[in-house]
């Protein structure tokens, strides 16, 4: 399928200066619909295998949002590594008020790109990559290498016309139907979602804007050629699960931890 070219557009959740309510309407949406559909429950054997091949039970998430898919991925994960933990993290944090056993959320900013040096285990990024241009990217990854950080990054989303399109049609009612799920339920939610759809709206366009962000596995070939330091190895692709295809970038030190 023909790729759109690579823009670096500006999304809301990046900003600042979005308002409380709307960035908290946006994560709690993205929490649900990650809770119900757990595309990401798949990856769980990879961590698993990655935990135990650099003799470490931690899993530090950055841009983890609101909990991001470790809500079910971690029940799947420990089931694989019954010790695993994951440590979330997010520039703006957005503490989930439920959490599985074995996760903690720090509430202090932590920026991907400047990890605090006691924040140590396998990295991973959900839906956060794209985030990223590709100089800063490329200097996320090299700091994994650099330290022999296990690195896993993965995007549901695709930098392609008709995914695009697809959203166009469906992201907005969807918004209204998952909304109804969202607990607490909160006035503000209901009438900037409803009455004034501003949610839905923010959603929309930072979706679409994830899309055309979004690295392609040949753009990550070229993010992570010569970040190889010590063996250090990389490998991307996509993975098929429920329908669904998702972009992976998986960074293994030649040495364990």
């Amino acid at each position: 399928m023909p790729l759109l070219p690579r823009l670096q557009l500006f999304e809301f959740l990046d900003q600042s200066w979005l308002p409380g309510p709307l960035r908290r309407g946006e994560v709690d949406y993205l929490r649900v619909v990650l809770d119900r559909v757990r595309p990401y429950d798949s990856m769980a054997q990879l961590l698993a295998e990655l935990l135990r091949g650099t003799g470490t039970d931690r899993v530090v998430d950055l841009c983890s949002g609101t909990g991001g898919p470790w809500r079910t991925l971690l029940p799947a994960l420990r089931a694989r590594h019954p010790a695993a933990e994951v440590v979330l993290t997010d520039l703006h944090p957005t503490p989930a008020q439920e959490l599985p056993p074995g996760a903690h959320y720090r509430d202090t900013p932590v920026d991907a790109t400047r990890i605090p040096e006691d924040l140590t285990g396998v990295r991973t990024l959900f839906e956060g990559l794209h985030h990223f241009p590709p100089e800063q990217a490329r200097a996320l990854l090299a700091d994994a290498a650099a330290k022999g950080v296990p690195f896993a990054a993965f995007e549901l989303t695709q930098r392609s016309l008709p995914y695009i399109l697809i959203q166009l049609l469906l992201v907005v009612p969807l918004v209204w139907l998952f909304t109804p799920l969202i607990r607490p339920v909160r006035w503000w939610r209901l009438v900037l979602t409803y009455l004034v759809p501003i949610i839905p709206l923010l959603i929309l366009w930072d979706g679409v804007v994830s899309s055309l962000r979004t690295y392609a596995p040949a753009d990550l070939e070229r993010l992570t050629t010569g970040l190889d330091v010590d063996g250090y190895r990389w490998s991307s692709g996509v993975h098929r699960a429920q329908g669904m295809i998702i972009t992976y970038l998986i960074g293994q030190p030649g040495r364990s931890l």
